[in-house]
């Protein structure tokens, strides 16, 4: 497939009408700032549960339902199915990851493969209260330590993409933990992959309620941690 975008920002999208609506304006005007040659994403539920088909109409941007599941790793595996982008970059839809911090992604492009907005580098932050800061850390140490990656941020979401790197990959964790998943998987796929994080500042979400449940969120890394450590790539 011939990626026709130079930049494709997806957003996986679950009730998240409310907070589109500020957010998706202000993606689209730092994104055509960057480029002419731009789209931005969103994957909402399988049948749409809110405003959210609504909210992206009147910003212009694309729609798609997710397909095989209303999980989280469906969305991103049908985000990544859809984009056109040479670059791609991934992040959350709550407001967590603020829009005009996409220009700081782009900016290193060319100098690596997968750039990620790291909260646990010197210079970032997160707003995270100290059990979720701790848990977080207990997971990127883990990961980082038990598969070899050397990063400090294994786990935030805000990155950027080679697009067609992206799209050999074959993905299969249905929760959060797929973010793990793409960057073991590229790093196994590419020898010599080069990644870079830069400092960023990580926001409690605008409105709604997180999606993620706690217990099945700790037993699901370990046992992905597990999986991925002894599966061919």
């Amino acid at each position: 497939m011939e990626l026709t975008k130079d930049l494709s920002v997806i957003l996986p999208a679950y009730l998240e009408e409310e907070n589109l609506r500020l957010l998706l304006p202000r993606i689209t005007k730092v994104c055509s700032e960057i480029t002419s040659s731009y789209e931005v994403i969103v994957v909402d539920t399988e049948a749409s549960m809110d405003g959210t088909p609504n909210a992206c109409a009147e910003s212009k941007v694309e729609y798609f339902n997710r397909t095989g599941g209303n999980t989280y790793g469906a969305a991103i595996r049908t985000g990544i199915s859809m984009a056109n982008g040479k670059k791609i970059i991934f992040m959350d839809a709550d407001g967590s990851h603020h829009p005009e911090f996409i220009k700081k992604l782009y900016h290193e492009k060319d100098g690596s493969d997968v750039i990620i907005a790291s909260r646990y580098m010197e210079g970032g932050h997160t707003e995270n209260s100290p059990i979720l800061i701790l848990m977080s850390k207990i997971v990127n140490w883990g990961f980082a330590f038990v598969l070899n990656i050397k990063c400090k941020d294994v786990s935030n979401s805000f990155r950027l993409y080679d697009g067609e790197k992206l799209k050999e990959l074959t993905l299969k964790c249905e929760n959060f933990d797929i973010v793990e998943e793409v960057l073991y998987k590229l790093l196994k796929k590419n020898k010599g992959l080069k990644i870079k994080e830069i400092p960023f500042s990580f926001k409690q979400r605008m409105f709604g309620e997180t999606k993620r449940n706690l217990p099945k969120f700790i037993m699901t890394y370990i046992f992905t941690l597990i999986k991925l450590r002894f599966m061919k790539v």
